[in-house]
Parts: C-alpha cells; structure tokens; sequence
C-alpha cells in the first residue's frame, strides 16, 4: 500500500489592493452624501437632527431587512450587545454633530473640518495603542491631507466667505460662503464632535466582534444610533415631512447608497488598511462633493482648490501605500 503524500491546499492570500479599493469606494460614495442630506432637507424642512435620524434608521433597517431574507441575520452574544449600542452612539453623535455643523456653516466646511481632523486623533490613538512613533508614511498622509484640505476651504475672509482666491469652493451645497459671528465656531465645534465620532467607529471597525461581521454591525448599530436620534428629534423637532416622490427618492438613495452601502465597503476595507490610513482616504470625499458642486450647481473651484484636491488625492496614494504595508 503506497502512502503518498497528500496535497496540500495553498490558500492564495488576498491581493492588498482590494481593502484599499473599498475604502476608496466608501469615500467616493460619501461625497454624494452631503448633497443628498442637503437636499433632502430642502425637499422636507427637516432639521438637521430629523436629516440624520432617516439617514441612519433608513441604512440600518434596510441592512438588517436584507439579512433577514439571506437568512444572515446573526444572533447577538454578550461582546455583541456591547459593541452594538456602543456603535449606534458613535453614529448618532458623529451624523448629529456633522449635519448640525452643515447648519451652522456649510456642506463644504463641516466635510473638510471633519475628515481633517479625523485621520490625525485615529493616528494618535493607534501610536499610543502600539506604542511607538507613527510610521513615516501614515504621518506624510496626514500632513498631505491637512495641507490639502486646508487648500481646498482655504481660511475665512471679509465677510466670512471661507475659500481660497477666485472664490474656490469647499462643497456642493450653495458654495463655501459661512455665516459670520458665532455661527462659524459653532459649526467647527460640531465638526469636531464629528471628527471623534468618525474616528471612533473607525478605531472600533479595524477590531470586529467574533460573529458580528460587518454588515450585522450596521444594521443593528445604524437602527440602534438612529432610535437614539429619534427621540430627542420627535420631542423637540419633529419627524413628518410631506412624503413626495422626490423626498422619498432623495431619502432611499441618502439610506442606501451613502450610507449601507458606503459604510458597508469601509468596514470590509478596514480588515486590510490601518484605521489611520483609512480616515486619511476618507478624505477623498470632499473631493467629490467638490467636483459634484463645480459640475452641478456650477460652482467655481479655483487654483488653490485645484492643488488641494490634487494634495488629498497624493494624501490618498501615500496614507493607501502605508496602511497596505503596516497594517
């Protein structure tokens, strides 16, 4: 009786672009976000914090509905019941604090003070987590995409027009132009409450629960964030808009699109990308709302617009090439 060998079966690892990619996708489709919450709160009234209740009670229910048919719908454990409630805070302080900031400001400078304050309070958090000095390319990304975004909604002038020579723009929701006086500060302290949120659940993807995959951590958490949001918005504000069919159009692709979708592809990349080199890809979304802004409302974007949009996209290629590396 011979006794060959058996064959072993190699598993080819997973190619290092695909996590990055999905991160990249993630940002593109969030720079269609800040236009569709724009929009739908003109089409419905609604407030802010009525804006960012639909947008996450919509994308969580709708996750969890179509786990429910794919018959995927997990049970949570004792880590489970933790991690979801502590999810659907972050949620709803980072899309409260970021859709009250676009009041205050605009789409353009609650995106930019957001996403460029993010990547740096992940990367401290991950150098004190680990230890040791943050990896050169990590820091070289940070400090493009810093540059960049600064650039990109350059500095408040007369006025209180924020944006950079020739009228650059900073998003697609009526330009770059803030409210003077106290309405500015108000919105970057938002913006900032945001950038923790965001960084937060950034920090949080990058460690997943042992059966809680991805999109389970969505729906329950996004549905868990989006009653919490619920509650102080029907005592206060109110939830009823007219439902026409441009609202409820707007509102499924704001659920869907930006929002399961977008964040369903981030927390896949982020099992392949460091969590600092992902914040520092998420960045690519005020690009696209930029260019959204400049091909369909027809806003102007001028030079120094053009070289930050060019520094976040070099920000991106750096922070990508690090995080693939260092993961």
């Amino acid at each position: 009786m011979s006794s060959r060998p058996r064959p072993v079966a190699v598993e080819r690892p997973r190619s290092s672009s695909v996590p990055l990619l999905s991160v990249v996708a993630a940002a593109v489709l969030w720079g269609t976000g800040g236009l569709a919450g724009a929009l739908l709160g003109r089409l419905t009234d609604l407030p802010p914090l009525a804006v960012a209740t639909y947008r996450l009670a919509g994308g969580g229910l709708s996750v969890l509905l179509v786990l429910g048919l794919l018959g995927r719908l997990p049970r949570l454990d004792r880590a489970g019941r933790v991690r979801v409630p502590l999810v659907g805070l972050l949620s709803a302080v980072y899309q409260y604090c970021y859709f009250a900031s676009v009041a205050a400001t605009s789409v353009g400078v609650a995106t930019l003070a957001t996403l460029g304050v993010s990547p740096a309070l992940v990367l401290a958090v991950e150098s004190v987590h680990r230890r040791r000095r943050p990896r050169a390319g990590s820091l070289a990304g940070v400090l493009l995409a810093v540059a960049g975004l600064g650039l990109l909604v350059g500095a408040p002038g007369a006025g209180g027009a924020v944006g950079g020579p020739a009228g650059a723009v900073g998003g697609p929701a009526g330009g770059a132009v803030a409210p003077a006086g106290g309405s500015l500060w108000l919105g970057v302290l938002y913006a900032l409450g945001a950038a923790a949120g965001f960084a937060a659940i950034t920090l949080l993807g990058r460690e997943p629960v042992a059966g809680l995959a991805g999109p389970a951590t969505i729906g329950y958490g996004f549905a868990a964030g989006g009653a919490l949001l619920a509650v102080p918005c029907v005592l206060v504000t109110g939830l009823g808009f007219a439902p026409s069919a441009a609202a409820l159009g707007v509102l499924a692709y704001f659920a869907w699109v930006p929002t399961a979708l977008a964040y369903g592809l981030f927390f896949a990349g982020l099992r392949g990308v460091s969590a600092s080199s992902a914040a520092v890809v998420a960045v690519l979304e005020p690009v696209t709302a930029t260019v959204l802004g400049v091909l369909l409302l027809g806003e102007r974007l001028g030079l120094n617009g053009v070289l930050g949009a060019g520094l976040l996209c070099v920000a991106t290629l750096v922070a990508g090439l690090a995080g693939a590396r260092g993961r």
